[in-house]
């Protein structure tokens, strides 16, 4: 796949899985209705994992295209093994800072369905990595994904070891 169609493909899943799941998913779930009655400071805490994490997004998909030339799309995945960027810290950036966008927008409107909608994607995006993406990338990438996966977390982003360790 070309940069050009990658680059392409990526934005059309960004915007049409990613957004679904991450806007209109929780949009319905409030049925659009504003916050709740939280603590203030607590409510504020929201204002961290949303910005990082729509951060995160946007740096993982644009790896997807620029460097794996493909997308994050079952359907047209990346031709090459991307391992860099927040790839280096996580094996999946992309579930994990979607997860902490929904998990900020559960707290900055202070709404408790949007926790647990939080919670449930967490357990979802675990089994389909687990059972489905997992196998398909040791099928496809060998025993370069299996070095990069014995190296690099799954879900908790860690600090990549030092040059020379």
């Amino acid at each position: 796949m070309r940069k050009a169609s990658a680059a392409l493909g990526s934005v059309l899943f960004l915007v049409f899985v990613s957004g679904g799941a991450a806007v209109v998913v929780p949009w319905w779930l409030t049925g659009g209705r504003r916050c709740g009655h939280w603590w203030p400071p607590l409510r504020l805490l929201g204002l961290l994992p949303l910005p990082a994490g729509a951060a995160v997004i946007l740096e993982a998909f644009s790896r997807f295209a620029l460097e794996g030339l493909g997308t994050p799309a079952p359907v047209a995945p990346p031709a090459r093994l991307v391992v860099s960027g927040p790839y280096r810290y996580v094996r999946n950036p992309i579930y994990v800072a979607v997860v902490a966008v929904l998990f900020g927008q559960g707290l900055l409107p202070a709404r408790p369905v949007l926790l647990g909608y939080a919670a449930g994607a967490w357990v979802l995006t675990w089994a389909f990595v687990r059972w489905y993406e997992e196998p398909g990338l040791v099928r496809r990438f060998g025993t370069e994904y299996e070095r990069y996966r014995r190296a690099v977390p799954a879900r908790c982003p860690r600090r990549p070891p030092r040059r020379g360790a």
